[in-house]
């Protein structure tokens, strides 16, 4: 299905109880995005989904899959003198082994959010004095802003402009996640975001390795449920195949002016995620070319240490081995308030959007 018809939300419902029907077994779908993730919850769709089939939140949480020591390096930037830290709001208030970036803020530190990276960019310019530092964190869908400041800063020469780079791979995320084996997946209900970069065509790996379905969907709640259908309607009948329910946003090759700015500065890295742990390949590292602009080389930050919160499940919770209610600490010392682990901080958090939405919670934790 890949036409522009509009979405009915009853319809899509509709169709995805039909399709239910038809199981032999109870399936698992998992969305990889973390407005999936949110709007699902939102909408109550999990309550709306029959017994035997269940929406998995996966790691498309940028904040939340970035491992505890990149947060401590960020904040161990924060508390050099004379440097500036700049960064989206959702990083102030993720806890690092000592404290947060806000906490630094309070002290004296001087971090800063941003709504674009070019913002960053303007900072060093204006303060010449002063080490700037970019704490970047995302997916393909962000990291050409970052390549853009990366460039900008080179062709103007900005010496006192650097960048934490913290940017990740999806695909490479979904395929360890097949191969781990510790959580059974049925299919995936694909980010839109991230396939207007890539395009849909990049999701074709997944069906032909696992013969699993793959579904691009948009974000609103019916498209969401449309397209938590039509991936229903596909394990029914035993069909493996990428379907595009977001054409007008996601076309087959994606945005190739964007990745191949992308390509100019970053390189593929080794990284650890939170819950995944190191993945070949999955992230990105500046290029030796824009060095110069690296904020790891230039205050020779050392090797992190990734040790995760005492009790804190975020990463289990980010890759479908359990859901919020299981872990110990949440809503208990663990609050949007009082937030232990990312995944009760970030906007697109599964445990804030457990938390504030609770007509989710019996539907998804069955």
């Amino acid at each position: 299905m890949t036409g522009r018809r509009a979405v009915d939300g009853r319809e899509a419902i509709g169709r995805l109880v039909a399709a239910a029907g038809g199981l032999s077994r109870g399936v698992a779908f998992m969305e990889v995005c973390g407005t999936h993730t949110v709007n699902a919850f939102r909408s109550g769709l999990h309550s709306l989904t029959p017994g035997n089939v269940r929406l998995l939140s996966g790691p498309g949480c940028p904040v939340c899959v970035t491992a505890q020591g990149e947060i401590d390096r960020m904040i161990s930037l924060a508390g050099r003198g004379g440097v500036t830290v700049c960064t989206y709001g959702d990083l102030l208030r993720v806890p690092g082994s000592g404290g947060t970036l806000e906490e630094a803020r309070s002290r004296g530190a001087d971090v800063r959010i941003i709504y674009s990276t070019l913002d960053a960019v303007a900072a060093a310019r204006k303060a010449p004095e002063r080490e700037v530092v970019l704490a970047a964190v995302g997916f393909e869908t962000t990291t050409p802003a970052t390549a853009v400041a990366i460039r900008t800063a080179a062709g103007e020469g900005l010496d006192n402009f650097s960048v934490l780079a913290s940017h990740k791979l999806v695909i490479p995320a979904m395929h360890a996640l097949l191969r781990g084996g510790k959580v059974a997946i049925d299919g995936f209900l694909c980010p839109g975001h991230v396939a207007i970069m890539l395009g849909a065509d990049a999701f074709g790996p997944i069906v032909a390795e696992y013969g699993l379905p793959c579904v691009i969907a948009g974000f609103e709640d019916v498209q969401i449920a449309a397209g938590l259908a039509r991936l229903t309607e596909l394990a029914a009948t035993g069909v493996a195949a990428l379907e595009n329910q977001y054409p007008q946003a996601v076309t087959a090759k994606g945005n190739e002016v964007a990745r191949r700015m992308v390509a100019e500065v970053f390189e593929p890295a080794d990284v650890v995620w939170r819950g995944l742990g190191m993945l070949a390949g999955s992230g990105l590292a500046i290029r030796e070319e824009y060095g110069a602009w690296d904020a790891a080389k230039r205050f020779e930050l050392g090797e992190s240490h990734n040790r995760e919160p005492a009790g804190c499940r975020c990463g289990e919770v980010i890759t479908g081995r359990c859901v919020p209610s299981d872990c110990g600490l949440f809503g208990e010392s663990c609050t949007p308030t009082h937030p232990v682990g990312p995944c009760m901080v970030s906007a697109e958090g599964t445990c804030g959007a457990w938390f504030r939405y609770g007509s989710g919670r019996k539907a998804a934790g069955r």
